[in-house]
């Protein structure tokens, strides 16, 4: 394994992390479909086995669930890990999910996911989503508070903007953003990953494989099951589907030219950029995290990585 500092205050952190959002189960919004508990604690082993020390999760995978199967995975290498979760999704007792950044609530669920990782701190807490209905030096705030009680050690964000992180700055350093990045998502390239750089501030990618558009698996006859969300987004359906497998298949032929498969090609693509710390891979069984490793060990040049890029915006 590798690793890299997160940020120019942050730990070291393996640049492949481990995605907790699958393991949360079905039963909610934007669930999966079903998951075995047993299995993802069988792929927790196996991802510190092969040295990845970021673990990320939110709240609100699994309404909770998915931090109470993390928290026991990891509750005796708690000293070795960098446990990271989010903030600022609420839900009610029907499951309907809202959205705060709001002062008081982030410092409640802070608690209540302490008690749901059983641990005493959180290595990474981060704003999931940015309220936009409240400034964002409130949540900045808050995130501050808890890193002066001690319950939390570093301070990220998900999916802000440039705008977004500039107001947070005002409060307090950002040790990193999370945006979603990859070959068929790169906006972040444009104005969010040089932003980050020039300001210190580490960047963890999430859906580097798209949500699994680029595993290599699908095919233009793919379907989800009711419980899955991505039945019902449109990369996922109809002629997003299509037209996103027909990119995948051109850059599987890439792939093939340096004997490496899809995913590590797309793991490859997002550790290249400068900006960025570590890619997070979701796992659902140990295999979708082992078999991304010799990514790390992969890099692109620059000729491969513009044949990429152009492949992407092609329509």
């Amino acid at each position: 394994m590798k690793y890299r500092k997160l940020g120019k205050n942050g730990p070291e952190i393996s640049v492949i992390g481990f995605g907790s959002w699958a393991i949360g189960g079905a039963g909610w919004a934007s669930a999966w479909g079903g998951q075995d508990d047993d299995m993802s604690a069988e792929s927790v082993r196996a991802a510190l086995d092969a040295g990845i020390t970021f673990y990320d999760t939110a709240a609100v995978y699994g309404l909770g669930h998915s931090e109470e199967v993390l928290g026991k995975a990891l509750s005796k290498d708690r000293d070795r890990v960098v446990i990271a979760t989010k903030c600022g999704l609420v839900w009610d007792e029907n499951g309907a999910i809202t959205r705060t950044g709001a002062y008081e609530s982030v410092l409640r669920e802070a608690e209540a996911s302490l008690k749901r990782l059983g641990t005493d701190y959180i290595d990474l807490y981060q704003m999931h989503w940015p309220d936009a209905e409240l400034p964002a030096e409130e949540t900045m705030r808050a995130m501050d508070k808890l890193v002066q009680d001690g319950k939390v050690r570093y301070v990220g964000v998900s999916n802000y903007n440039v705008e977004q992180l500039q107001q947070s700055l005002t409060v307090r350093h950002v040790d990193s953003l999370q945006p979603p990045y990859s070959i068929l998502r790169p906006a972040a390239e444009k104005e969010l990953l040089p932003f980050c750089q020039a300001n210190g501030i580490g960047v963890v990618a999430y859906s580097p494989l798209t949500s699994g558009l680029l595993s290599g698996n699908y095919t233009y006859d793919t379907t989800f099951g009711p419980d899955d969300w991505r039945s019902r987004n449109k990369a996922h359906t109809g002629e997003g589907l299509r037209s996103n497998v027909d990119r995948a298949e051109k850059l599987k032929l890439i792939a093939a030219r340096y004997d490496i498969t899809l995913p590590q090609l797309a793991i490859a693509y997002d550790l290249a950029h400068p900006a960025i710390t570590s890619a997070i891979v979701g796992v659902r069984k140990p295999s979708h995290i082992l078999s991304v490793l010799p990514a790390i060990d992969f890099t692109l040049d620059e000729a491969t990585l513009a044949e990429i890029r152009a492949i992407a915006a092609a329509e």
